[in-house]
């Protein structure tokens, strides 16, 4: 007896020619898209000494994280864009794709890495957080105890892990915001306001460089954290790419020779 042979339908034929097809037609990656155009795209505030600072009388960008940037560009051998960003629009700006890396001395935290993706660290043990203060004040404020008090200004610039830390432990100083990142000491030593709420490695560099200045817990920071590179999530590629380039940098000692540079 012969057997009936069904036909196929429609849909099953195309049911078996999609389960049957190679994935193609995946989104072009950012190392693609960057050696196809020639330019990497960077993110930075440009406010952060000394990390990432734009010198207003050079028009150039300065810093540990301006050096870095050079190095990923020269290793993909493509030329840099700067994008400007700030701290309060530098999520967004992430998300929306306005760049392909941020470097601006940006804290690796855990709200950052659950919504965007970081970097392996650099600069490990080197930063935290401290205050900037007037010299003739320093023995003045020893403790958040000292600082968290009415008659005490803190000032800090918006949208970064100051203006969170300052937020999260200070309800009885008075806290200014200013936009202005790199003009904050010279307001504080000209007297506008008490404290900066800052980073070890940026209070440091203020000191040495204004008398009328002091870091007293420099040494003592109430936190401790690293730096990494800020990117938007779903690049594995991308982001193994940058952690390479970051590893390789340690391994022949040049992220070394950097950090001492600017950071210690």
């Amino acid at each position: 007896m012969q057997r009936k042979i069904l036909p196929v339908g429609l849909i099953g034929l195309l049911l078996m020619a999609v389960l049957m097809l190679p994935v193609i037609c995946a989104e072009a990656g950012h190392l693609e898209d960057i050696s196809a155009k020639g330019v990497i795209r960077i993110g930075t505030t440009g406010d952060y000494i000394p990390m990432s600072y734009l010198n207003p009388q050079t028009g150039e960008y300065e810093g540990i994280d301006a050096e870095l940037s050079q190095l990923i560009a020269d290793s993909l051998g493509v030329k840099i864009q700067y994008v400007p960003t700030t701290w309060p629009t530098l999520a967004a700006d992430i998300q929306a794709g306005k760049f392909d890396i941020a470097l601006c001395g940006i804290s690796r935290n855990y709200n950052r890495a659950r919504t965007m993706a970081m970097s392996d660290a650099y600069g490990e043990g080197l930063f935290g957080k401290t205050i900037l203060c007037r010299a003739k004040d320093a023995k003045r404020f020893q403790s958040l105890a000292d600082i968290d008090r009415p008659e005490v200004r803190v000032m800090i610039n918006p949208g970064g892990t100051n203006e969170k830390f300052a937020q999260a432990n200070l309800k009885h100083a008075k806290i200014i915001v200013y936009n202005d990142n790199a003009d904050i000491p010279r307001q504080i030593a000209e007297g506008k306001a008490d404290i900066m709420i800052t980073e070890t490695v940026e209070a440091a560099h203020y000191v040495r460089m204004d008398k009328r200045l002091a870091a007293p817990l420099k040494d003592s920071p109430f936190t401790r954290h690293s730096c990494g590179i800020l990117m938007k999530k779903g690049d594995q590629e991308w982001l193994n790419y940058i952690n390479f380039v970051l590893a390789e940098l340690k391994m022949d000692g040049t992220l070394g020779k950097l950090e001492k540079k600017y950071l210690k």
